[in-house]
This record gives C-alpha cells, sequence and structure tokens, in this order.
C-alpha cells in the first residue's frame, strides 16, 4: 500500500516561501498569529499571501489563545480552511469555535510523555484533527517552534482512529526516522526549513521535501 502524508509547512511570511512550499507538493500551509513568536504575520499580510496559493494548497491559521475578535479578524481577511489552536483551548472552547466559524478545527498538544496522550481523550469527536508537538523547553515563551522533538516510540501505543499530524523539531535529517517509527498521516515542520528564527530557507524547504521523498518511495518499497 502507498504511503502518502499530508505535508504542512508553517510559519510562512514571504511570497517567496509560499510559492516554494506550494511548488513543493505541500498540501497545507500554516500562518503564525502569535505576537511573541518570530513567525508572527499580521491577518492582513497573511490573507495576501494566502490569496496567491488559494484553492491549491490547504490554508490553516494557528493562534494561541485568542479571543473571538482576533479570531473574526482572522477569518475575514484570511479565510482559512482550518483553524489551528496551539494554546490552553479547553474542548468547550473548541466547540464554541467550531460553531462560531463552521471551519474545521485542529487541536495542538505538547507532547513529552505517555500521560500526555492521555489529553487526547478529551478532545476525541471534537477537535477535527491533532497535531502533536513537543513539549516547549522551560525557557520559551512559545508553544511550538521550538525546534525540539519527543520520543515518537511513545505514539506506538495511539488508537489507530486517532488522526494527527506530527510536529516538533522535524528536519532533513530525522524526518524518515520519524515517518518509520510514527507513521502519521500528516507532518508538520517550521524551524526545520529556517536558516534563522523566522526565516524560511527555500534551500532547505527543498532539501525537506527530498527527504520526505526518499522516506516516502522507502516504506512503500518495504511494503
Amino acid at each position: 500500500m502507498l504511503m502518502t502524508t499530508d505535508i504542512k509547512i508553517c510559519g510562512l511570511k514571504t511570497e517567496e516561501a509560499v510559492d516554494r512550499a506550494v511548488a513543493l507538493g505541500a498540501t497545507h500551509i500554516g500562518f503564525i498569529f502569535f505576537a511573541k513568536s518570530p513567525r508572527h504575520i499580521e491577518p492582513a499580510d497573511a490573507g495576501r499571501l494566502a490569496d496567491r496559493v488559494r484553492g491549491k494548497v490547504k490554508i490553516v491559521s494557528v493562534s494561541v489563545d485568542a479571543d473571538n475578535d482576533d479570531l473574526d479578524e482572522i477569518v475575514d481577511l484570511i479565510r482559512p480552511d482550518i483553524l489551528q489552536l496551539h494554546g490552553r483551548e479547553t474542548p468547550d472552547r473548541v466547540l464554541g469555535i467550531k460553531a462560531v466559524t463552521g471551519l474545521p478545527v485542529w487541536k495542538a498538544l505538547s507532547i513529552a510523555d505517555a500521560d500526555d496522550l492521555r489529553r487526547i481523550e478529551a478532545y476525541d469527536g471534537i477537535a477535527n484533527r491533532f497535531l502533536l508537538d513537543a513539549k516547549p523547553p522551560g525557557n520559551s515563551e512559545l508553544p511550538g517552534g521550538n525546534g525540539v522533538s519527543f520520543d515518537w516510540r511513545l505514539l506506538s501505543g495511539l488508537d489507530g482512529s486517532v488522526d494527527y499530524m506530527l510536529s516538533g523539531g522535524l528536519n532533513k535529517n530525522n524526518i524518515g526516522e520519524a515517518l518509520r517509527i510514527a507513521r502519521p498521516t500528516g507532518i508538520d515542520t517550521s524551524s526545520g526549513v529556517e536558516s534563522s528564527p523566522g526565516v524560511k530557507d527555500l534551500e532547505m524547504m527543498d532539501e525537506f521535501f527530498e527527504a520526505v521523498r526518499l522516506a516516502q518511495a522507502a516504506s512503500n518499497v518495504a511494503a
């Protein structure tokens, strides 16, 4: 059976990076609305970038404990396909956002050990998909994009019905191992294709997609 994987490039800020992500075959692109992040972008700017590739790729807005006014602005200006919530949003908050916006919602969860995976249960049937990211280092103010990974072997005990994107420190050097161990339905990278925080490197993007392609080819041969 062929191995297919959704690929999301997150934290995009420039026309060149958006165009390259789509040209390379990204299925999703992410715009981050969190002022503390080096990948933060203003909604109006993100809307213009999204319009370049609308219909060619799924557009994901990434917010952290955003209030209703901020979400209204994001939805109005970007017209995203998906809302990704990367903060401490409760299941009730996720339900409320889905009801008001009418959009699918992905819930990001920070993972360090098996106990963290149990948080999935509270959102089961509520979140449309999960994004499993590494817990941030203690000195980081960012919930994601820290360039750190978690032990992917933890995911071997996850119920096969859980649809998730794997995130956290994924780059050209470790993506093959991540795909082999976790076999996620999707992968997400941001800092793994950057030359410095918030600056996407087009060559690194090329190399990441090539590493994914090689890993998928090896998996398909093995199957």
